[in-house]
């Protein structure tokens, strides 16, 4: 077995026994409320962690209307993707936890906007409830190279 570099939280390299696996948190959004990373990265593949409406400065967005926090959300991720050193383009499969599905179709249309013409695969999912009350948040894994 041979030991490969790992790099985690701010990329601060370690070793361990899994290839070339970076971790990163953006320096334009709120740390990490827990024990994870914002982005991790390996073999040309960008994997963020579930973004919540919550401001860069770390404000919760639970109590603004659905709208507000999808676009929240979407532009969370579009700094995770930039971080990682991609974009919205290169999406390949997209999470989404709401916690009305009712909602569902405005997250839809809000998405549509910021997406455009691409399409990656998609799932969607009711959750009873979510971080600091929120009603939405996702979860994306997005090309690199």
């Amino acid at each position: 077995m041979t030991t490969s570099e790992i790099t985690t939280g701010n990329d601060r390299p370690h070793t361990g026994g899994t290839p070339s696996i970076n971790t990163s948190d953006s320096p334009q959004l709120a740390s990490p409320a827990g024990h994870y990373s914002h982005i991790a990265t390996h073999r040309g593949v960008a994997y963020i962690s579930g973004q919540l409406p919550v401001t860069p400065d770390g404000s919760p967005l639970a109590g603004e209307p659905f709208e507000a926090q999808a676009r929240q959300v979407l532009s969370n991720l579009d700094v995770c993707l930039a971080t990682a050193g991609t974009s919205r383009e290169r999406l390949i499969s997209v999470t989404v936890y709401v916690t009305d599905i009712g909602d569902w179709p405005a997250f839809d249309q809000v998405y549509k906007e910021w997406l455009g013409a691409s399409r990656p695969a998609r799932a969607v999912a009711g959750a009873r409830e979510l971080h600091y009350g929120s009603a939405v948040e996702v979860h994306a894994v997005a090309a690199l190279d």
